[in-house]
């Protein structure tokens, strides 16, 4: 017992010590494949992301280093990489240009306390075990964040993609209107660069899939900002690099918590956070679907929290689980959380052989680049089926994303999220309930909805699909009020339960304040097929004392035999609906004198 206790809290606070030990040389070998693919791919991205975020450049590449190997050490997926992404850059470019100048130190000392606050509100969501928390985000709304955030990111890039002189920050409306008033300087070098670097992006990735597309086309992109400005100078073409990186490993660094600071950034560092785990939590799911095997939300929580954490100390800014890079990591063959490891320690070597020559890279390649990352976010497939299927997610999908082109993004996280909640408690407060009678033609006591069945003039049959509790007690007793009210004659109301999976004690006070009603009016109540944690619940609150356990049936059968045996003979005797099958011992005598009275014409007509 000790040895199983031992080794659960060995998996909770050093889950690589769970699969490390197993990795063989195959696992090692295509591990370091995956791992070197990741680091590649990751160059061109983690330079697009910074500019996205308004961090300088390598601070894109620092985040891909330590925070994706902590990630990997501590989470629990085999395949999710975590680093810089579009949602969080441009959540923190949205945040921060209000309080500090893009790429400015008093900006990055901002940045690297958002991630702290953001790491400390993952990891402490983890150790309270919330990671249910994710499952109140919809789809639909990451979908609409999604989308909406995607052409933020292309309209922030206009400026470089067609060298014009545009202020910082803004909203859609702000930025297209600001772009539409610098039409006449549009500098023509710089936009043939992007031009080239944004078709040749979209040729790559349609003609040759295989190849980086991201890699290629900013190479070509700076190729031709090379041949502008030695054919006509530097001064003439207007042609801006991004200029040499530091090839160093990332620095130590340090948050600024100022108490100035946590107040104006707890709000937009909740916001992130959801976002971040959701994005995290459901990458990981999916690619863990595919691989076979399942994920701890709670201990991905942790990994992205304790990721966060360090990354404000090396350098890094927020990160999260990336689509693209665990995508190229799955289909890359990797096995083990080692890839992301390698991934991470490779790009730092890498970083030192190749951050000289992003002195050639242009802004205006980089904003083409930016420009195929928007038109990739936007998932049109997902967004028609949501416009074609169901209004209410459409709602949340409108809301999400106009809040994120017209508001500030992490309102629009928290109006998606907030939206979504309404609308499915709205759904839940109205459960449905539908009338119920026994089918002659189905099999034994078969119940059914057809209205045109005959009902019993004592009896009422209603089945309730949907929770008690209390926000959906007061439609429940507005339909059993309405039901005494349209049918004073059933005083007998007999509720199937099979589809009641909770009653709290509001639901279980409705529940036997009707039973009362129902005996005061010379009736009774009577509960069908209900569950044990129903019955628990109700037995708690006392529901039972009202109700008579004696009334409360586990089969259709037992409960319809029950209930004929307290109905009104005398009623029975007049009655030739037939509803039950007991019905026929009473009215046989009924039916007997009905064909009496039938006229002798008529009769003789039936016997030919």
């Amino acid at each position: 017992m000790n040895t199983i206790v031992q080794n659960a809290w060995l998996g909770w606070v050093a889950p690589f010590a769970n699969w490390l030990p197993s990795v063989d040389r195959r696992d090692l070998r295509a591990d370091l494949i995956a791992g070197l693919t990741g680091a590649i791919v990751v160059l061109p991205q983690g330079v697009a992301f910074a500019a996205i975020a308004g961090m300088p450049p390598q601070y894109g590449l620092y985040a891909g280093m330590i925070p994706a190997i902590i990630a990997a050490l501590f989470g629990s997926s085999r395949h999710l990489v975590s680093g810089p992404t579009t949602a969080a850059s441009v959540v923190l470019f949205s945040v921060l240009s209000a309080y500090a100048e893009p790429g400015s130190i008093d900006y990055v000392t901002l940045a690297l306390t958002m991630t702290f606050m953001v790491g400390l509100m993952e990891l402490a969501l983890g150790l309270a075990r919330m990671g249910a928390l994710v499952n109140f985000i919809s789809h639909s709304v990451v979908v609409g964040f999604t989308a909406g955030a995607a052409l933020l990111i292309a309209g922030k890039q206009l400026q470089y993609f067609f060298g014009v002189e545009m202020e910082r920050g803004g909203h859609m409306h702000d930025i297209v209107w600001q772009f539409l008033h610098q039409l006449d300087v549009v500098n023509p070098y710089v936009t043939a660069v992007a031009m080239v670097t944004l078709f040749s992006g979209i040729l790559v990735k349609r003609l040759a899939p295989r190849l980086p597309y991201m890699i290629v086309a900013m190479v070509a992109g700076s190729l031709v900002a090379a041949w502008l400005n030695h054919w006509l100078g530097s001064d003439a073409t207007g042609i801006v690099t991004v200029g040499a990186l530091p090839a160093s490993l990332p620095p130590l660094s340090a948050p600024a918590l100022t108490l100035d600071n946590i107040k104006n950034l707890a709000p937009s560092a909740l916001a992130v956070t959801l976002f971040a785990l959701t994005e995290a939590v459901s990458i990981g799911r999916s690619l863990a679907a595919r691989g076979g095997y399942r994920i701890d939300g709670n201990q991905e929580f942790i990994g992205q929290g304790l990721s966060n954490l360090a990354g404000a100390f090396f350098s890094g800014y927020v990160a999260t689980g990336s689509f693209n890079r665990s995508g190229v990591n799955f289909q890359a063959g990797a096995r083990t959380p080692l890839a992301a490891v390698f991934a991470g320690a490779l790009l730092m070597l890498i970083v030192v052989l190749v951050a000289p020559l992003a002195a050639w890279l242009p802004k205006a390649a980089m904003a083409g680049v930016l420009f195929l990352v928007a038109w990739g976010l936007i998932d049109f497939h997902e967004i028609r089926h949501i416009l074609t299927t169901s209004r209410r997610e459409t709602v949340v999908l409108a809301v999400t994303f106009f809040g994120a082109l017209f508001l500030e993004l992490e309102f629009a996280i928290f109006a998606g999220v907030l939206l979504s909640l309404v609308l499915y408690l709205e759904r839940t407060s109205r459960p449905k309930i539908v009338q119920r009678t026994p089918d002659p033609l189905a099999h034994k006591r078969a119940l059914s909805s057809d209205p045109a069945l005959p009902q019993c003039p004592q009896v009422k049959l209603l089945r309730i699909d949907g929770s008690l509790f209390f926000g959906s007690v007061n439609h429940v007793q507005d339909t059993f009020e309405r039901m005494r009210s349209l049918y004073p004659e059933q005083k007998h109301l007999a509720l199937v339960a099979e589809g009641i999976n909770f009653v709290d004690l509001q639901g279980a006070q409705a529940i036997a304040g009707e039973a009362r009603r129902r005996k005061a009016a010379g009736g009774n109540l009577y509960l069908i097929n209900v569950k044990d944690s129903v019955w628990d619940s109700m037995d708690c609150f006392g529901c039972l004392d009202a109700v008579d356990a004696r009334n409360v049936f586990q089969s259709k059968s037992a409960a319809i035999h029950a209930i004929f045996q307290k109905l009104d003979k005398t009623v029975c005797a007049g009655c030739d609906r037939r509803v039950f099958m007991e019905c026929a011992g009473v009215n046989r005598s009924s039916k007997a004198m009905s064909v009496e009275a039938i006229p002798v014409k008529v009769v003789a007509v039936a016997a030919q």
